[in-house]
């Protein structure tokens, strides 16, 4: 499960997705859209001087249209700046321009963000799209992975981030062979070398955690580890009691040669998928009822305090509908996803035929990003990239949890199916 700074990294990674296909989308006519990127330890001063010199360059466009387009783009800009005396220590993304809606109708936008790890990238474009490359690029992981190399002539701890490797300790060791020379008893030259053998695994163990676990958060400071070498004692390593379990839950390999091919590593969100889903599948397989699927039961669950892990696809297309009965002033909630929105029997009370009003509308993963934390749960995006991911999307709708405890949803069938009823009359 992931601790709270993890599940809120997530969330951060899939706003920025969101904001990113929702900007890469948008149009507009002529030069009118302004895509701003500051790094940490730019200066605001520099900006600023550099949009007023832009306003008095673009006070020169000969189209009217366009001329008033970019200069009011400016303008945004310039007044969204206002609001900051420093550039925040994360940089600084503002994107302000007049876009193309649906309809055809023009609507002015600015979207200023300070973004959830540093940006590195300088950027300043008047063009008639946003740019969001340099977005993107936060998106790659920079995940940083421990290796340890292990056999009989000894042990290799290192790190491996993006392209980057770095050796943080080495060390020799002289174990017995399997066969003694004369003049030894048998029996007592295999005890000595299993004392060798386990000394070394108890050394190369305490070593790792004292390279890959922080000691002031206790926590492992990689997001994976590769056990590799020769001999078996890397199998030895990950299966000993002495090896720490923090950092046993983080063995994504074990390997006969140091395979830290890019394939590994560019799976590791495949794998950690695959063992929460994994996991998931194991609930239904064993029956246990700690399990939950779909809108309806998942919701339940969720308003008794019974998830322990959300599992939401991550392109989940469902609305989350508040609607108001005029006649008996109560709140219906309803989660609808595109068929249902189409039906015009979705919004109207099934007892009286009263059409409801519409109070509120939002994707229900927008819903569950900001309301997650009032459930007590943690919240966990997943793709259907993986066999496992795909399946939990087709098959369970992309929507379901891992519970504290077994319920027996079946209990809550007598319950209505038009949603969440409460009274809006107080």
């Amino acid at each position: 499960m992931a601790d709270g700074r993890e599940t809120d990294r997530n969330i951060e990674i899939w706003k920025i997705k969101k904001l990113i296909k929702a900007l890469e989308a948008a149009r507009g006519n002529g030069t009118s859209m302004i895509s701003l990127i500051m790094p940490p330890r730019d200066q605001i001063s520099r900006v600023t001087k550099m949009l007023s010199d832009e306003y008095g360059t673009a006070s020169n466009i000969k189209s009217r249209v366009n001329r008033q387009s970019v200069l009011g783009a400016i303008t945004s800009a310039q007044q969204r700046l206002k609001l900051y005396s420093r550039v925040p220590p994360k940089g600084l993304v503002l994107y302000t321009g007049t876009i193309i809606t649906e309809d055809g109708k023009e609507k002015k936008v600015t979207i200023d963000l300070e973004p959830f790890r540093p940006i590195n990238a300088s950027l300043y474009l008047c063009d008639n799209k946003f740019h969001t490359e340099a977005l993107s690029e936060l998106l790659e992981s920079d995940d940083k992975f421990g290796f340890i190399v292990m056999d009989g002539n000894g042990t290799l701890f290192g790190t491996l981030s993006g392209n980057t490797r770095e050796v943080l300790h080495k060390f020799s060791v002289d174990l017995p062979k399997k066969h003694g020379r004369g003049g030894q008893s048998a029996l007592r030259f295999a005890r000595l070398r299993m004392e060798k053998r386990h000394n070394y695994v108890r050394k190369t163990a305490e070593l790792a955690t004292q390279f890959f676990v922080n000691s002031s958060t206790s926590q492992p400071n990689v997001s994976g580890l590769i056990l590799a070498g020769s001999a078996d004692f890397k199998t030895e390593l990950s299966q000993s009691d002495m090896f720490d379990p923090r950092l046993q839950a983080k063995i994504l390999n074990v390997a006969d040669a140091i395979e830290l091919s890019s394939e590994i590593l560019s799976n590791v969100k495949f794998i950690q998928e695959k063992r929460l889903i994994g996991k998931y599948f194991e609930e239904i397989s064993q029956d246990t009822g700690k399990y939950v699927f779909g809108v309806d039961d998942t919701m339940q669950a969720l308003e008794m305090g019974a998830v322990d892990i959300l599992l939401v696809w991550e392109n989940l297309d469902i609305q989350r509908y508040e609607l108001k009965n005029s006649l008996t002033g109560e709140v219906v909630i309803k989660y609808l996803n595109k068929e249902q929105e189409a039906n015009q029997s979705s919004f109207r009370d099934g007892s009286s035929s009263t059409e409801l009003e519409l109070h509120d509308k939002m994707p229900l993963l927008e819903w569950f990003a900001n309301e997650y934390k009032r459930f007590g749960c943690s919240l966990e995006f997943v793709t259907n990239k993986s066999q496992e991911g795909s399946q939990f999307c087709r098959g369970f709708g992309g929507l379901g949890g891992i519970l504290r405890y077994q319920i027996d949803m079946r209990t809550f069938d007598d319950f209505s199916d038009d949603g969440e009823v409460y009274d809006d009359s107080e």
